[in-house]
């Protein structure tokens, strides 16, 4: 054998079980990975509004809110806010909540959202 080193291009059994294992962890992976990024830009665009607070009312706040829940395909109760302006301590607090159903092998996972703003006023 021309080059020494044995092989030559064999698949072994450790190498196909390596490929399989990272495979599923990708593919059941996606759905984890995609709910949790949903939340994170629903609680990041919660919180730019809680920041921008004092200069607009409740309404144009829960309207902006909707439609980011809308571009990112969350379900209608994602929309349903909750906006409470506090006097002591003087902030606004911004709720909000759903589910998210997960599939997962052998099982399905219902994951509750439940993203959170809070800023001074």
């Amino acid at each position: 054998m021309p080059g020494g080193g044995g092989g030559g291009g064999r698949i072994t059994t450790r190498g196909l079980l390596t490929v399989l294992v990272v495979s599923v962890v990708a593919y059941y992976g996606v759905g984890v990975v995609s709910a949790y990024y949903r939340f994170w830009r629903m609680e990041s665009a919660m919180r730019t509004q809680a920041r921008q607070a004092p200069g607009i009312d409740d309404q144009v706040i829960q309207r902006r809110l909707v439609a980011v829940a809308e571009e990112l395909k969350l379900p209608q109760p994602s929309r349903r806010f909750v906006i409470r302006r506090l006097t002591r301590p003087r902030e606004i607090v911004i709720t909000t909540s759903w589910r998210e159903v997960i599939k997962l092998p052998f099982t399905t996972y219902v994951w509750t959202a439940r993203p959170e703003a809070r800023a001074p006023l």
